[in-house]
Protein backbone atom coordinates (compact mmCIF):
# COMPACT_ATOMS: atom_id res chain seq x y z
CA UNK A 1 0.00 0.00 0.00
CA UNK A 2 1.07 3.28 -1.31
CA UNK A 3 2.12 6.17 1.63
CA UNK A 4 -1.26 8.32 0.12
CA UNK A 5 -3.33 4.97 0.26
CA UNK A 6 -2.41 4.47 3.87
CA UNK A 7 -3.29 8.02 4.86
CA UNK A 8 -6.60 7.75 3.44
CA UNK A 9 -7.36 4.86 4.94
CA UNK A 10 -6.04 5.92 8.15
CA UNK A 11 -8.53 6.52 11.14
CA UNK A 12 -11.05 3.70 9.81
CA UNK A 13 -11.82 0.06 10.71
CA UNK A 14 -13.03 -0.82 7.21
CA UNK A 15 -14.22 -4.30 7.42
CA UNK A 16 -15.87 -2.89 10.47
CA UNK A 17 -17.49 0.01 8.23
CA UNK A 18 -18.33 -2.29 5.32
CA UNK A 19 -20.27 -4.50 7.49
CA UNK A 20 -22.09 -1.65 9.91
CA UNK A 21 -23.17 0.31 6.58
CA UNK A 22 -24.68 -2.72 5.12
CA UNK A 23 -26.39 -4.18 8.20
CA UNK A 24 -27.72 -0.54 8.14
CA UNK A 25 -28.79 -0.80 4.90
CA UNK A 26 -30.46 -3.96 5.04
CA UNK A 27 -32.44 -2.78 8.40
CA UNK A 28 -33.77 0.29 6.74
CA UNK A 29 -34.68 -1.37 3.48
CA UNK A 30 -36.66 -3.90 5.07
CA UNK A 31 -38.13 -1.45 7.39
CA UNK A 32 -39.24 1.42 4.46
CA UNK A 33 -40.95 -1.48 2.44
CA UNK A 34 -42.61 -3.74 5.69
CA UNK A 35 -45.04 -1.05 6.76
CA UNK A 36 -44.62 2.89 6.74
CA UNK A 37 -44.99 3.39 10.28
CA UNK A 38 -42.12 1.29 11.41
CA UNK A 39 -39.72 3.38 9.06
CA UNK A 40 -41.22 6.32 11.21
CA UNK A 41 -40.02 4.70 14.25
CA UNK A 42 -36.63 4.52 12.66
CA UNK A 43 -36.46 7.43 12.01
CA UNK A 44 -37.26 8.74 15.39
CA UNK A 45 -34.93 6.30 16.84
CA UNK A 46 -31.70 8.57 14.76
CA UNK A 47 -33.53 11.39 15.57
CA UNK A 48 -33.05 10.84 19.34
CA UNK A 49 -29.84 9.56 18.86
CA UNK A 50 -28.54 12.34 16.71
CA UNK A 51 -29.98 14.67 19.79
CA UNK A 52 -28.14 12.86 22.29
CA UNK A 53 -25.05 13.13 20.69
CA UNK A 54 -25.12 16.48 19.26
CA UNK A 55 -26.29 17.79 23.01
CA UNK A 56 -23.13 15.84 24.66
CA UNK A 57 -20.75 16.74 22.67
CA UNK A 58 -22.22 20.27 23.01
CA UNK A 59 -21.97 19.71 26.73
CA UNK A 60 -18.63 18.89 27.20
CA UNK A 61 -16.52 20.82 24.95
CA UNK A 62 -18.24 23.85 24.93
CA UNK A 63 -20.14 24.04 28.13
CA UNK A 64 -23.42 24.54 26.07
CA UNK A 65 -26.19 22.47 28.29
CA UNK A 66 -28.76 21.95 26.22
CA UNK A 67 -32.42 20.75 27.63
CA UNK A 68 -32.38 16.79 26.16
CA UNK A 69 -35.69 15.83 26.77
CA UNK A 70 -38.13 18.75 25.06
CA UNK A 71 -35.75 18.07 22.46
CA UNK A 72 -36.38 14.74 21.85
CA UNK A 73 -39.84 14.13 22.42
CA UNK A 74 -40.43 17.18 19.95
CA UNK A 75 -38.07 16.08 17.62
CA UNK A 76 -40.18 12.40 17.23
CA UNK A 77 -43.34 14.82 17.18
CA UNK A 78 -42.08 16.69 14.09
CA UNK A 79 -41.35 13.37 12.38
CA UNK A 80 -45.04 11.92 13.12
CA UNK A 81 -46.63 15.19 12.52
CA UNK A 82 -44.91 15.22 9.33
CA UNK A 83 -45.60 12.12 8.34
CA UNK A 84 -49.30 12.49 9.16
CA UNK A 85 -50.19 16.30 8.98
CA UNK A 86 -47.77 17.44 6.26
CA UNK A 87 -45.35 19.94 5.94
CA UNK A 88 -48.03 22.08 7.93
CA UNK A 89 -47.58 19.53 10.86
CA UNK A 90 -43.71 19.67 11.46
CA UNK A 91 -43.46 23.63 11.31
CA UNK A 92 -46.50 23.52 13.93
CA UNK A 93 -44.66 20.57 16.17
CA UNK A 94 -41.22 22.58 15.47
CA UNK A 95 -42.20 26.03 16.93
CA UNK A 96 -43.78 24.35 19.89
CA UNK A 97 -41.04 22.23 20.67
CA UNK A 98 -38.52 25.36 20.24
CA UNK A 99 -40.76 27.15 23.06
CA UNK A 100 -40.63 24.15 25.19
CA UNK A 101 -36.79 24.39 25.19
CA UNK A 102 -37.39 27.77 26.29
CA UNK A 103 -39.21 26.96 29.22
CA UNK A 104 -37.50 23.96 30.04
CA UNK A 105 -34.36 25.62 30.10
CA UNK A 106 -36.19 28.39 32.84
CA UNK A 107 -35.74 25.71 35.35
CA UNK A 108 -32.02 26.02 35.80
CA UNK A 109 -30.30 29.43 37.02
CA UNK A 110 -30.74 31.89 34.48
CA UNK A 111 -26.69 32.41 33.59
CA UNK A 112 -25.96 31.63 30.01
CA UNK A 113 -30.00 31.10 28.88
CA UNK A 114 -29.45 32.79 25.90
CA UNK A 115 -26.59 30.93 24.79
CA UNK A 116 -28.37 27.35 25.78
CA UNK A 117 -31.71 27.86 23.95
CA UNK A 118 -30.08 29.34 21.21
CA UNK A 119 -28.19 25.78 20.63
CA UNK A 120 -31.22 24.48 21.64
CA UNK A 121 -33.21 25.84 18.88
CA UNK A 122 -30.62 24.83 16.48
CA UNK A 123 -30.24 21.56 17.34
CA UNK A 124 -34.33 21.24 16.69
CA UNK A 125 -34.08 22.84 13.19
CA UNK A 126 -30.77 20.32 12.49
CA UNK A 127 -32.00 17.30 13.27
CA UNK A 128 -35.45 16.44 13.37
CA UNK A 129 -36.86 19.59 11.73
CA UNK A 130 -34.66 18.33 8.54
CA UNK A 131 -35.61 14.15 9.17
CA UNK A 132 -38.94 15.06 9.34
CA UNK A 133 -38.78 15.81 4.78
CA UNK A 134 -38.21 11.88 4.45
CA UNK A 135 -40.92 11.51 7.01
CA UNK A 136 -43.02 14.07 4.28
CA UNK A 137 -41.17 11.74 1.20
CA UNK A 138 -42.91 8.79 2.98
CA UNK A 139 -45.92 10.11 3.09
CA UNK A 140 -46.79 10.27 -0.84
CA UNK A 141 -48.30 7.21 -2.36
CA UNK A 142 -45.29 5.84 -3.76
CA UNK A 143 -43.42 6.88 -0.39
CA UNK A 144 -41.11 3.94 -0.31
CA UNK A 145 -39.48 4.26 -3.64
CA UNK A 146 -39.14 8.08 -3.15
CA UNK A 147 -37.20 7.92 0.12
CA UNK A 148 -35.12 4.74 -1.34
CA UNK A 149 -34.47 7.04 -4.32
CA UNK A 150 -33.42 9.72 -1.68
CA UNK A 151 -31.29 7.32 0.37
CA UNK A 152 -29.46 5.99 -2.97
CA UNK A 153 -28.93 8.83 -4.70
CA UNK A 154 -27.02 10.19 -1.17
CA UNK A 155 -24.93 6.97 -0.66
CA UNK A 156 -24.18 6.89 -4.06
CA UNK A 157 -22.74 10.32 -4.17
CA UNK A 158 -20.61 9.94 -1.24
CA UNK A 159 -19.11 7.06 -2.78
CA UNK A 160 -18.61 8.87 -6.24
CA UNK A 161 -17.01 11.69 -3.79
CA UNK A 162 -14.45 8.68 -1.61
CA UNK A 163 -14.03 6.32 -5.16
CA UNK A 164 -12.79 9.49 -7.49
CA UNK A 165 -10.99 11.60 -4.90
CA UNK A 166 -9.71 8.58 -3.45
CA UNK A 167 -7.96 8.04 -6.93
CA UNK A 168 -7.49 11.38 -8.38
CA UNK A 169 -8.16 13.63 -6.18
CA UNK A 170 -5.15 16.40 -6.45
CA UNK A 171 -6.90 19.91 -5.15
CA UNK A 172 -8.68 20.39 -1.96
CA UNK A 173 -12.34 21.93 -2.20
CA UNK A 174 -12.19 23.61 1.67
CA UNK A 175 -8.81 22.59 3.17
CA UNK A 176 -9.56 24.71 6.18
CA UNK A 177 -13.20 22.81 6.98
CA UNK A 178 -12.45 19.11 5.53
CA UNK A 179 -9.13 18.41 3.82
CA UNK A 180 -9.85 14.90 2.72
CA UNK A 181 -12.23 16.50 0.36
CA UNK A 182 -11.23 17.23 -3.04
CA UNK A 183 -12.61 19.01 -5.98
CA UNK A 184 -11.84 15.87 -8.09
CA UNK A 185 -14.16 13.84 -5.18
CA UNK A 186 -16.93 16.59 -5.64
CA UNK A 187 -16.91 16.14 -9.09
CA UNK A 188 -17.04 12.02 -9.07
CA UNK A 189 -19.80 12.44 -6.14
CA UNK A 190 -21.37 14.36 -9.06
CA UNK A 191 -21.35 12.11 -11.97
CA UNK A 192 -22.31 9.31 -9.82
CA UNK A 193 -25.39 11.02 -8.56
CA UNK A 194 -26.84 12.34 -11.72
CA UNK A 195 -26.31 8.84 -13.59
CA UNK A 196 -27.88 7.49 -10.45
CA UNK A 197 -30.66 10.04 -10.61
CA UNK A 198 -31.37 9.08 -14.48
CA UNK A 199 -31.79 5.57 -13.82
CA UNK A 200 -33.80 5.79 -10.47
CA UNK A 201 -36.09 8.49 -11.84
CA UNK A 202 -36.99 6.65 -15.11
CA UNK A 203 -37.33 3.47 -13.68
CA UNK A 204 -38.45 3.86 -10.16
CA UNK A 205 -40.67 7.06 -9.78
CA UNK A 206 -43.83 6.80 -11.66
CA UNK A 207 -44.26 9.64 -14.55
CA UNK A 208 -40.78 10.44 -13.33
CA UNK A 209 -38.13 11.35 -16.39
CA UNK A 210 -34.59 10.75 -16.74
CA UNK A 211 -33.67 13.97 -17.79
CA UNK A 212 -35.23 14.66 -14.11
CA UNK A 213 -32.72 12.30 -12.66
CA UNK A 214 -29.66 14.28 -14.05
CA UNK A 215 -31.14 17.51 -12.18
CA UNK A 216 -32.10 15.62 -9.03
CA UNK A 217 -28.60 13.87 -8.86
CA UNK A 218 -26.95 16.93 -9.20
CA UNK A 219 -28.82 18.98 -6.16
CA UNK A 220 -28.23 15.71 -4.48
CA UNK A 221 -24.36 15.71 -4.66
CA UNK A 222 -24.22 19.56 -4.07
CA UNK A 223 -26.59 19.31 -0.56
CA UNK A 224 -24.91 16.24 0.59
CA UNK A 225 -21.55 17.80 0.06
CA UNK A 226 -22.36 21.14 1.77
CA UNK A 227 -24.16 18.92 4.79
CA UNK A 228 -20.88 16.66 4.98
CA UNK A 229 -18.84 20.46 4.97
CA UNK A 230 -21.54 21.79 7.71
CA UNK A 231 -21.05 19.31 10.08
CA UNK A 232 -17.06 19.61 9.64
CA UNK A 233 -17.23 22.62 10.84
CA UNK A 234 -18.95 21.97 13.90
CA UNK A 235 -16.64 19.13 14.72
CA UNK A 236 -13.61 21.44 14.36
CA UNK A 237 -15.18 24.04 16.56
CA UNK A 238 -15.64 21.47 18.70
CA UNK A 239 -12.45 19.64 18.16
CA UNK A 240 -13.33 16.34 18.07
CA UNK A 241 -12.89 14.14 14.70
CA UNK A 242 -16.49 12.02 15.28
CA UNK A 243 -19.45 13.19 17.23
CA UNK A 244 -20.17 9.72 18.92
CA UNK A 245 -18.75 5.82 18.60
CA UNK A 246 -22.20 4.19 18.54
CA UNK A 247 -21.15 2.51 14.96
CA UNK A 248 -17.70 0.85 14.44
CA UNK A 249 -15.75 2.28 11.76
CA UNK A 250 -18.12 5.13 11.24
CA UNK A 251 -18.48 6.93 14.18
CA UNK A 252 -21.67 8.33 15.79
CA UNK A 253 -25.13 8.24 14.08
CA UNK A 254 -24.67 11.95 13.71
CA UNK A 255 -21.75 11.31 11.24
CA UNK A 256 -24.13 9.17 9.22
CA UNK A 257 -26.35 11.84 8.95
CA UNK A 258 -24.72 14.29 8.39
CA UNK A 259 -24.99 14.38 4.56
CA UNK A 260 -28.70 13.16 4.64
CA UNK A 261 -30.35 15.51 6.19
CA UNK A 262 -29.63 18.60 4.58
CA UNK A 263 -30.41 16.29 1.31
CA UNK A 264 -34.09 15.84 2.58
CA UNK A 265 -35.96 19.20 2.19
CA UNK A 266 -34.17 19.14 -1.24
CA UNK A 267 -35.25 15.43 -2.69
CA UNK A 268 -38.91 16.02 -1.11
CA UNK A 269 -39.02 19.74 -2.81
CA UNK A 270 -38.23 18.33 -6.50
CA UNK A 271 -39.89 15.18 -6.37
CA UNK A 272 -43.01 17.30 -5.53
CA UNK A 273 -42.00 19.83 -8.55
CA UNK A 274 -41.26 16.59 -10.63
CA UNK A 275 -44.21 14.60 -9.85
CA UNK A 276 -46.38 16.18 -7.12
CA UNK A 277 -46.84 15.31 -3.71
CA UNK A 278 -48.61 12.16 -4.37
Amino acid sequence: MTGDAKKKSAGRNLPAAIGVGVGLGVLVVASLFIYKPVFIGVIAVAVVVGLWELTSRLAERKDIHVPLVPLAVGGVAMVVAGYVRGAEGAWVAVALTALAVLVWRMTEPPENYLRDVTAGVFAAFYVPFLASFVALMLAADDGPRRVLVFLLLTVVSDTGAYAVGWRFGRHKLAPRISPGKTREGLLGAIAFAMVAGALSMQYLIKDGAWWQGLLLGLAVAVSATLGDLGESMIKRDLGIKDMGKLLPGHGGIMDRLDSLLPTAPVVWLLMVIFVGGG
